[in-house]
């Protein structure tokens, strides 16, 4: 978890430089996106630096560079360097930094790091989740209608809008709440902190979600695949909430799609 942490920080600071630069390039002509890229790629670098040199051998899943075959096959970093990247685009301070470690097929660790905020939701199977020092706690509420509900809608390009807009339909009255942020690592961290009650979204990486994953599970909650006996990692579909929102986000997708 050090080795994690340590990391995750160290780009962090390089992120939080850059994102201080992106509101002068927000009103040029071009844009911001060529900078975001290479603030992107800067960070995969030194996370990939750091983490090599101190666990030789690991694997890697990365979003940019794909995967690194190590030498040592029952461990393997997942990393996405930057969640949200319209949220930094735009110079909102709605993004994160997720790397989780796969140990024999199981995420074991996982932390998400916003710099903007300086708020690091860490987790490790069987020691619990936490944001900087605090426990973290699933939200307890059990009424859908008292639940505010995190998502992700597919943007310009990506397969699955139909089939999200039959979704939403059917939670969107059932609920307090849909937001939508932009950052699917964070808003699994903010489920583990009892910010959101619950989250379901399709389509995703398993960069976007393996540090999630277990940050929720430590966190007293359920995360895993929309439709059970699926590998969530593989489909990229995923609901998280306490026992009870899980179970009916899962009814209501199912219906959605019937």
């Amino acid at each position: 978890m050090q080795v994690m942490t340590d990391a995750v920080r160290k780009a962090g600071r390089r992120l939080a430089r850059d994102f201080g630069e992106i509101e002068n390039l927000q009103v040029s002509k071009k844009g911001p996106a060529d900078f975001v890229t290479a603030a992107d790629m800067k960070s995969e670098e030194i996370l990939f630096d750091i983490l090599s040199k101190a666990r030789p051998g690991y694997g890697f899943l990365l979003e940019e560079r794909g995967v690194v075959e190590g030498t040592d096959r029952s461990h393997r970093w997942i990393i996405d360097p930057l969640d949200g990247t319209l949220n930094f685009m735009h110079a909102q301070p709605h993004f994160a930094i997720s790397v989780a470690l796969e140990r024999e097929g199981e995420i074991v660790a996982g932390v998400i790091y916003n710099p903007a905020t300086d708020e690091l939701f860490h987790a490790e199977k069987g020691r619990g989740a936490f944001m900087n020092d605090r426990r973290l706690r699933v939200a307890e509420r059990r009424d859908l209608h008292d639940c505010v509900i995190a998502t992700g809608m597919p943007f310009f390009g990506k397969k699955g809008h139909a089939q999200f807009l039959k979704e939403l339909h059917q939670i969107m009255p059932m609920t307090a709440g849909v937001r939508r942020y932009g950052a699917a690592s964070l808003d699994l961290a903010w489920t583990a902190a009892g910010r959101f009650d619950g989250f379901w979204e399709r389509n995703l990486k398993p960069w976007d979600i393996a540090a999630g994953l277990v940050l929720v599970r430590e966190a007293g909650g359920f995360a895993g695949a929309i439709d059970p006996g699926t590998d969530v990692l593989e489909t990229g579909h995923i609901a998280a909430g306490n026992e009870m929102v899980i179970k009916e986000l899962r009814e209501m997708l199912a219906k959605a799609a019937s």
